[in-house]
């Protein structure tokens, strides 16, 4: 029998020396417009992410006209005085860039990435979008109808019927926070060209937007090429615009949006709290995220793993309207979806989840592995361009400083359980949330009413 030459193993690769990480910073320029420019530099990044942030929030549309902005937004794309709607898409195409927007509560976004090659052009067509939009008749009009056809589905997507719900159980009645951001059936039906004129010419100019450019800008004039194309752009100043603050009502309670027959109910139990400006933040991003950022958080344990009730229920914090004097507001809410016979035990068992938490507070375990998770991903989350130029953008729109990311990883590595425990069981309150069910009344009402966790009202779906 033949002997077999002994093997040779190479040497085990070693692991590099970790470099330091910081999330980028950006360099802060104004254009003789008035438009305020955030640019960073990221070597190899050859698509570049641009975003150009308008201050015409959600609360500047006129009464009866919800979702203007929103129709506005999408008609950005929709042709310039130089080209028509497929002209200006075949423009796009060709220079291999891409155009989104939408309309929120703090304003309207246009998001362009575009091979970094292909700049001066994707550019000069965001300009022309910006400075000279067509806003045909009947653009616009295509517009709306599609914006008519998207509500129904909206409404039969239970997690979007129970976001609209909670908006109006928990804001005032004349708080456009109360209302769908996109507008209802009947203001979109009323919004043409005219109005989406009037809006623009009301609130969109350079001297109150900003321009975010990220990407690797080896050998870009950049100063020169913004003053070629988004200097373009004209307009007047404009007086900063009072921004009331945010108030809701989050006195404990829980509707039921009928859906006889459902084999599931969607819950969105939600309440206003702090956003990015208060100090408790961090910790309770951090606490947040031990409740039910994961699959191994608290929630996800007992309502998944032990009981079976649910594929995943999540908490988190969302950013509604942030202010540097304490007028803004975030979303902290807990949302997922379990099947109608174990509503009321997957209900009892999250209250009993909160109610642990507060009594016996988080463990350290469970705060190393948030931080883990939540700083130590840090670095591949914002590989991208358009990742960074997005964050970039958001600091921005809240009035935050251009190191706040940088500052917050910081701060949430040195978040203390205690200090987590403290924030997340503020955030979660058991007498003061505000709980949405959209499901079969007939079959979760009784059993919801025996938790006595709240005064139970039953609303029917559209």
């Amino acid at each position: 029998m033949t002997e077999l030459a002994p093997m040779e193993f190479h040497p085990q690769p070693k692991a590099g020396e970790a470099k330091v990480w910081a999330f980028p910073a950006p360099t802060r320029g104004t254009l003789d417009n008035g438009l305020t420019v955030l640019r960073c530099h990221r070597p190899g990044q050859q698509v570049v992410a641009v975003e150009v942030l308008l201050d015409a929030p959600l609360e500047a549309e006129p009464a009866g006209l919800d979702g203007v902005a929103t129709i506005m937004a999408r008609a950005f794309s929709e042709g310039t005085d130089k080209h028509t709607a497929e002209e200006f898409a075949a423009e796009l195409e060709r220079c291999g860039a891409t155009l989104d927007s939408h309309a929120d509560h703090p304003g309207v976004r246009l998001s362009l990435e575009v091979p970094v090659s292909r700049l001066p052009k994707a550019l000069g067509l965001l300009a022309d979008a910006l400075r000279a939009p067509a806003f045909a008749d009947s653009e616009v009009e295509r517009l709306v109808h599609n914006r008519l056809d998207e509500i129904p589905h909206e409404l039969a997507n239970p997690s979007r019927r129970a976001a609209k719900e909670l908006s109006k159980q928990l804001f005032p009645a004349a708080a456009r926070m109360s209302r769908p951001r996109q507008g209802t059936e009947e203001t979109v039906e009323a919004i043409d060209s005219a109005a989406v004129r009037a809006f623009y010419e009301r609130h969109v100019r350079p001297a109150t937007a900003t321009a975010v450019v990220v990407g690797d800008l080896t050998g870009t004039d950049l100063d020169a090429l913004l003053a070629d194309t988004l200097g373009s752009w004209t307009g007047s100043s404009a007086e900063p615009r009072p921004v009331p603050p945010v108030t809701a009502d989050d006195t404990g309670r829980i509707v039921i949006v009928d859906r006889p027959g459902a084999v599931q109910t969607q819950l969105l139990i939600g309440r206003v709290g702090p956003d990015r400006h208060d100090r408790v933040w961090p910790a309770q991003v951090l606490g947040t995220y031990c409740l039910g950022g994961t699959l191994t958080s608290r929630l996800d344990r007992v309502l998944r793993e032990e009981k079976g009730y649910t594929y995943g229920v999540r908490s988190f914090g969302q950013v509604l309207r942030s202010a540097p004097d304490g007028t803004g507001a975030a979303l902290l809410a807990i949302s997922g979806s379990v099947d109608t016979p174990n509503t009321g035990p997957a209900l009892e068992d999250l209250w009993k989840v909160l109610r642990t938490l507060a009594e016996g507070g988080l463990t350290d375990a469970e705060r190393d592995v948030a931080v883990q998770n939540l700083v130590g991903v840090a670095p591949l989350k914002y590989e991208t361009a358009a990742a960074v130029a997005s964050t970039l953008a958001d600091q921005v729109e809240q009035h935050l400083p251009d190191d706040y990311q940088a500052t917050l990883y910081r701060r949430l590595a040195e978040t203390g359980t205690v200090e987590a425990t403290a924030a997340v069981v503020s955030a979660f309150p058991v007498d003061r949330l505000v709980t949405v069910l959209v499901g079969d009344a007939a079959q979760i009402k009784e059993a919801v009413e025996a938790l006595e966790i709240g005064e139970v009202t039953v609303v029917t779906a559209e």
